[in-house]
């Protein structure tokens, strides 16, 4: 399952919407909606948390995912060392990070891609993946 970093993870891409997605891997097992008012699929197989903005016509602009399946530049992420990981990152020119502790839980971010690596006991357990902007400061639309 292929992490598109700015784009998407495997056929999903940011700016789906909710009949894009269905079409693809059929009703959620869960859907809700949180504070915002967004609405959020749960896909209980795939280990999808998709977020589907309101403010932005309810289309997809958030991942995550724990699917131990998950590939970046061909390599898996979930499950790995940490060290590892940045390894394989920084191959790809990919080196800044802010890290941000919660309990046993290091989440590291890196804006430019919008990507969150949630660490625990050194290794990554889930991947964060926003839909980024673009230079109007708009959402940079994949689909």
């Amino acid at each position: 399952m292929k992490v598109n970093l700015r784009t998407g993870v495997d056929k999903l891409l940011f700016g789906m919407k909710q009949q894009d997605v269905k079409a693809i891997y059929g009703e959620p097992d869960r859907e809700y909606k949180d504070d915002e008012e967004n609405i959020i699929y749960v896909y209980n197989k795939e280990k999808f948390r998709l977020t589907f903005y309101s403010d932005e016509d309810l289309r997809l602009g958030y991942i995550i995912s724990a699917n131990p399946d998950l590939e970046l530049f061909s390599n898996k992420i979930i499950g790995q060392k940490w060290g590892d990981v940045t390894a394989v990152l920084k191959e790809n020119k990919i080196t800044s990070f802010e890290k941000e502790p919660f309990d046993i839980t290091d989440n590291y971010f890196n804006e430019d891609n919008w990507v969150i690596f949630q660490v625990e006991f050194d290794e990554v357990d889930t991947l964060e993946l926003g839909a980024v902007f673009n230079s109007k400061d708009e959402f940079d639309w994949k689909f």
